[in-house]
């Protein structure tokens, strides 16, 4: 018995020891790399593989149209030698009936269809965004009388109110992207009214709140720019609505006039004759159907990669 209690506190005092690894294993250490929101959001992007070829196709088209004019070597308003002719290597997209070089037609077109569809979006962004916002922000009477201003213009027919606007106007790009611009920032206001409703409930704001900042503080530096990935992708998808909008107008002949010229108003020219010279028709329609799914494919990537979840609906 006695033995027994001189040789507990013994084995009690041996000192003990972690126990080794197993033989031909070796300690990982596990770092953690700190990411930024515009680091996932790429990467989601570049996931989407529609998505990134529509945005190296609409590249190309952008550089295109406002490069190309610098290195080919006929202006879209001067003739050459034979008028009517079909593509070939002189005029890759033929000529019209006059003589002018199709090619350069189109890039010209081009250009000013993507400065209407420019105009157009950043007027959406400047009025369609902050009036969303400050109506789903305030709530109540003001959200009411603004909203209700948004679905009165929702009900116009935009194509035949901004062909009336046009048309008593000089067609030239401003007037026409003014006028679409105008007209056509009401979905912006729309959606980004949707996500302020939701935004507006969440602890920062009530944080902002509580230290004293005012409606334009909360608005501005909190809710737009929480927004900004719903703003991103909705004006990236009013790029196509702006390019087929002014295409419709100035196929009409209500749009940009002669002579400018746009892809929609090439397309109103090429229209009576494309049974006999088709490349005046159908090559700068085909550049306008180009644009428009490039762009959508493009807004289609973005909304998956700002919104992981639409894609996991999708799977």
């Amino acid at each position: 018995m006695s033995e027994m209690q001189l040789q507990q506190p013994a084995s009690s005092s041996a000192p003990t020891t972690a126990p080794s690894a197993p033989p031909g294993r070796q300690e990982r250490e596990f770092t953690v790399v700190e990411r930024k929101q515009w680091h996932l959001v790429l990467r989601r992007f570049l996931r989407h593989k529609m998505a990134v070829i529509s945005l190296g196709i609409f590249i190309f088209i952008v550089l295109g149209s406002f490069l190309g004019a610098q290195i080919w070597h006929i202006p879209y308003d001067d003739l050459t030698s034979a008028g009517g002719s079909p593509p070939t290597l002189t005029n890759p997209f033929g000529t019209d009936d006059i003589g002018h070089d199709q090619f350069a037609r189109v890039m010209r077109g081009t250009q000013q269809s993507l400065k209407v569809a420019g105009i157009v979006v950043l007027l959406t962004v400047l009025i369609g965004a902050p009036w969303g916002a400050i109506a789903g922000y305030l709530g109540g009477r003001i959200d009411a009388i603004m909203m209700r201003f948004v679905d009165v213009l929702l009900a116009l027919p935009i194509l035949v109110v901004a062909g009336a606007l046009a048309g008593g106007s000089r067609g030239t790009v401003v007037n026409v992207a003014l006028i679409l611009g105008l007209l056509g920032w009401v979905i912006m206001a729309r959606v980004v009214r949707g996500v302020v409703l939701s935004l507006r409930e969440q602890e920062f704001i009530e944080a902002a709140r509580a230290m004293g900042a005012g409606t334009a503080r909360i608005v501005f530096r909190h809710l737009l720019p929480n927004a900004a990935g719903v703003i991103i992708v909705q004006a990236t998808l009013d790029i196509a609505g702006a390019i087929l909008a002014e295409a419709g107008l100035s196929f009409l002949g209500l749009g940009v006039q002669p002579p400018d010229t746009s892809l929609g108003l090439l397309v109103n020219q090429g229209v009576l004759v494309f049974k006999d010279q088709w490349w005046l028709f159908y090559i700068p329609g085909l550049m306008i159907i180009f644009i428009a799914l490039s762009i959508n494919f493009i807004g289609d990537g973005l909304r998956d990669a700002f919104d992981p979840r639409q894609q996991r609906t999708r799977q």
